[in-house]
């Protein structure tokens, strides 16, 4: 039998990527089509952010994705997409932005691509993984907030496990996640992860199930 060739190996890790991607997207989507109206101000285990706050960044997130693979650096962006982003329709405007990134990461030979991110260059299969692990714990953070399901994808959550562990240490000196919360040995992949992203009501949930804070 011949082994896979380095070329081959490649292409199936960018299609892996790229179908957990659209997992991720459709996951935090089915939670956005599905806010109520009264929640859309209540508050999220994201620091100071609102429910809505959550949905105009993952959206703005999106928006950037186009522009960062056509090899638009940060500063050339500007400010583009700060503020507010889901104007008087939020549910449309992600929806819209989710496509767009959707289309531009699926482009033949986007994933060759390097991309110029605020802290630094990066491959866009890395983008795009990194883009699929927000989404997914955004999902999380989502369904607390607005009280849906909270029950993560175990192949997301397991590919997200493989893309932060190894970072794991430097995620809170980032800035963009809480301190570490420790997790009991036994616990499950997806309180591992959200504990590792600082997610507090996640692991104080599987330790107590009483408790939901």
């Amino acid at each position: 039998m011949t082994a896979p060739s380095t070329r081959d190996t490649a292409e199936e890790r960018q299609r892996e990527v790229l179908r957990l991607h659209a997992e991720a997207l459709a996951s935090f989507g089915r939670r956005v089509q599905g806010i109520a109206r009264n929640h859309w101000d209540a508050s999220t285990p994201c620091s100071d952010w609102t429910v809505r706050d959550l949905v105009n960044h993952l959206t703005a997130e999106q928006l950037w994705a186009p522009e960062m693979l056509l090899g638009a650096t940060v500063a050339e962006v500007g400010g583009r997409h700060q503020g507010d982003v889901l104007g008087q329709d939020p549910v449309a405007a992600w929806t819209a932005a989710a496509a767009g990134a959707r289309t531009a990461f699926t482009v033949p030979g986007a994933l060759e691509l390097t991309v110029h991110l605020s802290y630094g260059d990066r491959s866009a299969l890395d983008y795009c993984a990194e883009m699929t692990v927000d989404a997914t714990v955004h999902t999380w953070d989502l369904a607390r907030a607005t009280g849906g399901d909270t029950h993560l994808a175990p192949e997301l959550v397991d590919f997200a496990l493989t893309v932060v562990t190894p970072y794991a240490d430097q995620l809170a000196a980032s800035g963009y996640f809480a301190a570490a919360v420790p997790t009991p040995p036994d616990a499950d992949p997806q309180t591992r992860l959200l504990g590792l992203l600082g997610r507090r009501g996640a692991v104080t949930a599987q330790i107590d199930p009483e408790r939901t804070g």
